[in-house]
């Protein structure tokens, strides 16, 4: 191959290993310069007569006219494979190994699947520490989900750096301190590594510097990862033990805004408003939603089958929450009563909200909440911390709505009705004895949340007709 401008560039020829039925097994040889040689391992095999009439990359040779077509574009394919892969890895600077190349090439051959091979390589044996913890019943599935997550992250990060074949014992605490500025700012490689995002859904390529509390939060998978290599004597030290005190508590630092939610009178306002028809399901699913103050992963498995009724005619819903069913010793479901709108929407719609399907994105259930909020005049300002210039935005509370307002919204409500356990006095806060002592019951939590919610009581039968 040459430059346009008339430079020697990369040549690649064949490198042919012949097998006792006839054919051949196609290799590649990748040269630039003395410095560079690189194999390549297509996984085409061909007839050697075939193969003779065809170039490298898949051009015929001089006078020839009769060829095998199929063959000529195989060898194409895999022709600018190779040269798309040595120029990315020219641009990251990578190591210059026929392993490396290999990577790359599989890479852009499957942008969506990443390879992973048995290797003693750090993500390698980031991804068997997930998979094991989740065999095992330590985490779930989706803990797993998030640690695959990072470990893809950390992945892209040492292509980049190009020091993919790095250890666990190899990883200091200068490409701990870079991991960490790559999960913040990993949308400014975007543009510069494309091939690394290929058959990613547009939602998950990122396009903002990631917050503190995010980064923070994969941090810490990061972190309890080298703790088992640590205590497995698979590593001698962690490098999070490398840190000094006041750079750890800087680099795994939690930051939260002042805690926002509705205001009674302004889910008041959302509960009666006017609002059009498309705004609708959006807000029957929403004020149902602060009704429980269920996380939104609970919200959307609930159906018309998690709703009980208690000895006293009092409608509930019942559900194991997600995020700790693997963490808890027991099965223990969550019980809630249903109050009036809630249980009168649920009725109507059969307990189906189908834009919880989406939630995020342009149209998702969280875009349609800001719109929501907005068209009520939702505007009140609330705190949110800048990253870049260390002070707070006050911005209009309809701009940061999502379906986490609900669940605040739920327990702010819920928390102004309640009394103190610990005023009385009695016990220290935080007394085991206060909760041995008691229990609150279905019927006790109704009476809490119709008060709460400013509704009245109401009692159903079995088949969830309202019979008083």
């Amino acid at each position: 191959m040459y430059h346009g401008n008339g430079g020697i560039m990369e040549k690649i020829s064949f490198h042919i290993q012949t097998s006792k039925d006839g054919t051949v097994k196609v290799r590649f040889r990748l040269r630039d310069g003395r410095d560079v040689q690189l194999l390549h391992k297509s996984g085409i095999r061909c007839k050697i007569p075939d193969l003779a009439k065809l170039n490298p990359d898949g051009s015929t040779k001089d006078k020839v006219h009769v060829y095998n077509a199929d063959l000529s574009a195989l060898l194409k394919e895999e022709h600018r494979l190779m040269t798309t892969a040595y120029g990315l890895m020219k641009d990251k600077g990578m190591d210059m190994t026929s392993e490396v190349f290999e990577q790359e090439i599989e890479s852009l051959r499957n942008p969506v699947v990443a390879v992973r091979k048995e290797n003693p390589t750090i993500v390698s044996r980031f991804r068997k520490y997930a998979d094991d913890a989740l065999r095992t019943g330590i985490i779930g599935p989706n803990r797993h989900k998030h640690i695959i997550v990072v470990s893809d992250k950390l992945e892209r990060f040492l292509i980049i750096k190009g020091i993919s074949g790095i250890t666990s014992e190899e990883f200091d605490v200068d490409y701990l301190m870079d991991f960490r500025e790559f999960l913040f700012d990993e949308y400014q490689y975007v543009d510069k590594y494309e091939s690394l995002y290929k058959g990613f859904k547009k939602k998950n390529i990122p396009q903002e510097r990631l917050s503190m509390n995010t980064v923070t939060s994969q941090m810490k998978m990061f972190q309890t990862f080298f703790t088992e290599l640590e205590s497995v004597d698979e590593i001698r030290k962690s490098p999070f033990r490398r840190l000094s005190r006041e750079r750890k508590k800087a680099v795994m630092r939690t930051k939260y805004d002042d805690p926002f939610f509705l205001r009674k009178e302004e889910f008041q306002m959302i509960l009666s408003a006017q609002v059009p028809p498309s705004q609708e399901e959006t807000r029957d699913a929403f004020v149902v939603q602060c009704a429980f103050g269920c996380r939104i992963s609970d919200f959307q498995r609930l159906t018309m089958e998690s709703i009980s009724v208690s000895e006293e005619g009092i409608p509930y819903i019942h559900y194991i929450p997600q995020k700790t069913a693997d963490s808890q010793e027991g099965n223990v479901e969550v019980q809630t009563p249903i109050v009036r709108y809630a249980f009168d929407i649920i009725k109507r719609t059969g307990f189906s909200f189908p834009i919880l399907k989406n939630i995020y994105g342009t149209y998702g259930y969280n875009a349609r909440i800001r719109a929501l909020l907005q068209q009520c005049k939702i505007d009140r300002p609330v705190a949110q911390y800048n990253e870049e210039t260390k002070t707070n935005d006050y911005l209009p509370l309809y701009k940061v709505g999502s379906s986490k307002l609900a669940r605040k919204t739920h327990v702010d409500i819920m928390n102004k009705v309640q009394v103190d356990m610990y005023a009385a006095g009695l016990h220290k806060v935080g007394s085991s004895a206060v909760t041995r002592y008691t229990s609150m019951e279905i019927k006790d939590r109704f009476k809490l949340m119709n008060t709460a919610f400013d509704q009245g009581a109401y009692k159903v039968d079995n088949q969830l007709n309202v019979i008083e």
